[in-house]
């Protein structure tokens, strides 16, 4: 069988200590890793040094989704402490699917009491989850998880205990459309200083929307990566974003969400897309499937054996992806969410 198809063969080691659990100190300061696809070439630098590494007059997709809070924490009415995570639609509808972790067995008519309200099962879904109908009348179901639920962070960073620092930290600085329950970690090493140094060289940037769902940490089981299933993503892209991606500059995504939604519409013909209506994809980018969206990437370091890594090695290779890592680990480049980030020139 091919070797890249293999799951074993995306596994490495990784210490602990490079398991970044908190941005670094001034999030564009964060280390970039260079690879040069057209020549070979690794070169280690700042975040904030990025725009020099771009080819002019090309442009950034950012994925503009906004993290929401929510991860309640309350008890069940016997007492037994409750993390309800409310997984969506969102919206201002008392109904929400969610998942539910309490040391006793789950059962429709179960109560919860949560910050300010009550939980009650409803239904119990073939994929594990719970519709779960809240007992408050939400005038505004966002300010509602504003004020009472904490940001989902990972359960890698810290076992997934958040504070207030990450409510900020979660979060790009340019995320505007709610409904993600998991930053696009690429953009975090994003600022307004190196918005500017990008504009000064005339790099620009598109938005596009994919709401990241809990599906983006679901390991891969299946020993032939092709057997896996992935997660499916809701995703928009708005006519002035359209037409910008369509106008022919060279494109670089920011982050993997970003490349999925370039993917999943790109033709020989340009991006086909109907604009502001939404979609879904589970589109699964691994060796064997081509990358032609784009001209580059900008990635977090990511978990072995992730789907995320199978992405990176579509653009550059298995082999050449775990080589790259292995450089990063040898230079104490951090990993994960929080971590630093890698930028990908693609060879024409």
């Amino acid at each position: 069988m091919n070797p890249d198809l293999i799951l074993s063969n995306y596994q490495f080691d990784l210490p602990e200590e490079l398991i970044a659990v908190r941005p670094a100190e001034g999030r564009h300061h964060s280390k970039l890793l260079v690879y040069d696809q057209r020549n070979d070439q690794v070169h280690h630098d700042s975040f904030v040094n990025l725009a020099k590494y771009l080819p002019e007059n090309s442009q950034l997709v950012m994925n503009q989704s906004k993290v929401i809070p929510c991860r309640l924490l309350g008890e069940k009415t016997t007492g037994a402490k409750t993390e309800i995570f409310i997984l969506g639609p969102f919206g201002n509808t008392n109904e929400q699917n969610c998942l539910i972790r309490t040391g006793s067995k789950k059962k429709v008519g179960d109560r919860y009491l949560i910050p300010q309200a009550e939980a009650e099962i409803t239904a119990l879904n073939e994929d594990g989850t719970f519709q779960v109908y809240f007992h408050h009348a939400f005038e505004n179901l966002e300010q509602y998880l504003e004020s009472n639920a904490l940001v989902p962070i990972p359960p890698y960073i810290r076992d997934g205990v958040a504070d207030e620092k990450d409510r900020e930290d979660y979060q790009t600085v340019y995320a505007k459309e709610p409904g993600s329950v998991a930053a696009p970690t690429a953009g975090l090493h994003f600022t307004d200083e190196v918005f500017h140094s990008l504009e000064s060289r005339g790099i620009d940037k598109s938005f596009v929307t994919l709401h990241v769902g809990p599906g983006t940490f679901a390991p891969v089981k299946s020993e032939t990566i092709t057997d896996h299933k992935m997660h499916s993503e809701q995703f928009k892209v708005d006519a002035e974003n359209l037409s910008k991606l369509n106008s022919g500059k060279s494109l670089f995504a920011v982050g993997t969400t970003s490349l999925r939604v370039l993917e999943s519409t790109w033709t020989p013909e340009g991006f086909n897309i109907t604009p502001d209506q939404l979609f879904s994809t589970d589109i699964f980018l691994h060796p064997g499937k081509d990358v032609n969206s784009i001209n580059g990437m900008i990635t977090n370091f990511h978990l072995p054996g992730s789907s995320l890594l199978m992405l990176v090695s579509a653009i550059v290779g298995r082999e050449k992806t775990l080589e790259l890592y292995k450089i990063a680990i040898e230079n104490k480049y951090r990993f994960y969410s929080y971590g630093d980030a890698m930028l990908i020139l693609r060879k024409p």
